[in-house]
C-alpha cells in the first residue's frame, strides 16, 4: 500500500509568481479608494503571508511594511490638516492662517479642517498603505537571492543593483532586534534619540557590508560574463528594449487612466501594451545572448506558479475592467461625506487573491523533519 498526502510538494515557490501575485494585488489598490476593500486586500495580502512565509530574515519585512503605511496615512492627514484648509463639508476644527507672500498664491497654511477634507485625505492615504503592504507581501514571501537567478540575461547589471538593494531593508529588519537585544545585555539604553542612533549606526553598517560582501561573491563567481556582439546588434538590442518599454508605459497608462470610456482603453491600452511586451521581449533575447551563464539549480515554473499569478492578475483585472466600466462602489465619494458601499462582484475578484494560501506549496522550511517528502511516502506490503 502505498500513502501520499495530498496537494503539492513542500518547496519554494518561484519568486516570480509571488511578485505577479503582489503586482496584481496592488493593481486592484490602484483603481480603487473604497476603505473596505483596501482593507480587504491588506487582509488578504496578510493573511497569504502569515500561511505561506518562510521563516527567513526577509519574512519579517511584512510588518515593517505596514508600519510604513501607518506613517505614510499619518503624514497624509497631516499634510492635509496643515495645507488643506478651506474645504467645503462640515468643519471639525479651524487652525489660524498663516501670511504668505505673493509668489506663493494659492497655498495656504492653516484654516478650517472639514470632514470632507479628512475621508479625501484618509481614502487616499490608505491606498498608498494598501500599494505598500502589497510590496512588502511580495518581499516577505520571495526570496531577493533566487529572484536574481530569474532576472533576464540581458539585465545583469540591473540585476545585481536590484538585488542588493532589496537584500538590504530584510537584514536590516532582522538586524534591529539583534542590535537592540545586545545593548539591552550590555545595559545601554535603546530609547530615544541617542539609543536611536546606538542602534541605527551597526544596523546600517551591517546591511550594506552583507550586500556588498553579497555582490563580491556574484562578481568572483563571473555573474554577468558577456561575449563579443556587433555594434549594429546592440544598437538594434537597446532600440528594441527603450522602445519596448515605452510602449509598455503607455499600454499601462492607457489601461489604468483609461477611466469609463472602455474604446479609448481598447485603442492606447491593450495594443500599447502588447506592442511593448512584444518588442521588449525580442530585445532581452538578442540581448541575452551576449551573457554567458550557468544556472545551479533553476526554478521550476510548474502549475502551483500559474495558479498563484492567475488568482494575483484575476484580482488585478476584476477591478481595472470594473473601473473602466464604471463599477459603483469603487470610488468612495467624500465630497459630501457618503457611506461607502461595498460591490460585490469587487470583493469576489479580491477574494480570489487569498487562495495562494492554499494553492501554493508549503515552504519545506515549515515542514516538520517527519513529514519531508522523502518521509511522506511510505511504501508498505
Amino acid at each position: 500500500m502505498v500513502t501520499r498526502m495530498v496537494g503539492f510538494a513542500p518547496r519554494s515557490l518561484h519568486p516570480g509568481a509571488w511578485w505577479v501575485w503582489a503586482l496584481g494585488l496592488a493593481t486592484a489598490a490602484s483603481r480603487t479608494t473604497n476603505p473596505f476593500l483596501l482593507l480587504l486586500i491588506v487582509a488578504v495580502a496578510g493573511y497569504v503571508v502569515a500561511a505561506r512565509s518562510a521563516p527567513t530574515p526577509w519574512a519579517r519585512s511584512y510588518a515593517t511594511f505596514l508600519r510604513l503605511g501607518l506613517v505614510v496615512l499619518a503624514l497624509r492627514i497631516a499634510f492635509q490638516v496643515v495645507f488643506g484648509g478651506g474645504g467645503s463639508g462640515a468643519v471639525l476644527f479651524r487652525l489660524p492662517i498663516l501670511p504668505l507672500p505673493g509668489w506663493a498664491s494659492g497655498v495656504q497654511i492653516g484654516g478650517a479642517f472639514t470632514l470632507d477634507g479628512l475621508l479625501g485625505a484618509l481614502y487616499d492615504g490608505l491606498r498608498l498603505a494598501t500599494l505598500l503592504a502589497c510590496v512588502g507581501a511580495a518581499n516577505a514571501l520571495a526570496n531577493p537571492s533566487r529572484l536574481l537567478r530569474c532576472v533576464p540575461a540581458a539585465l545583469y547589471e540591473m540585476g545585481v543593483a536590484v538585488v542588493v538593494t532589496m537584500t538590504l531593508a530584510p537584514q536590516m529588519v532582522s538586524d534591529v532586534g539583534r542590535v537592540r537585544t545586545a545593548r539591552r545585555l550590555r545595559g545601554h539604553s535603546d530609547r530615544g534619540i541617542r539609543g536611536f542612533g546606538g542602534v541605527a549606526m551597526p544596523v546600517m553598517e551591517g546591511a550594506l557590508d552583507r550586500s556588498l560582501a553579497l555582490a563580491a561573491a556574484m562578481d568572483s563567481r563571473g555573474y554577468g560574463r558577456t561575449a563579443g556582439i556587433p555594434v549594429r546588434v546592440r544598437r538594434l538590442t537597446a532600440a528594441l528594449v527603450l522602445g519596448g518599454l515605452v510602449g509598455v508605459c503607455i499600454g499601462v497608462y492607457g489601461l489604468l487612466e483609461g477611466g469609463p470610456d472602455i474604446a479609448g482603453v481598447a485603442v492606447l491600452g491593450i495594443p500599447m501594451l502588447l506592442a511593448g511586451l512584444a518588442a521588449a521581449a525580442v530585445g532581452f533575447v538578442i540581448a541575452g545572448r551576449r551573457v554567458r551563464r550557468s544556472r545551479y539549480r533553476p526554478d521550476p515554473w510548474r502549475l502551483p506558479e500559474w495558479l498563484v499569478s492567475a488568482c494575483g492578475l484575476c484580482a488585478g483585472a476584476t477591478l481595472v475592467i470594473g473601473a473602466n466600466a464604471g463599477m459603483a462602489g469603487l470610488i468612495a465619494q467624500y465630497a459630501p461625506a457618503v457611506w461607502p458601499t461595498l460591490p460585490l462582484v469587487a470583493v469576489a475578484g479580491i477574494l480570489v487573491g487569498i487562495l495562494p494560501a492554499w494553492l501554493a506549496p508549503m515552504p519545506a522550511s515549515r515542514v516538520d523533519v517527519g513529514s519531508r517528502p522523502d518521509e511522506r511516502e511510505q511504501v508498505a506490503a
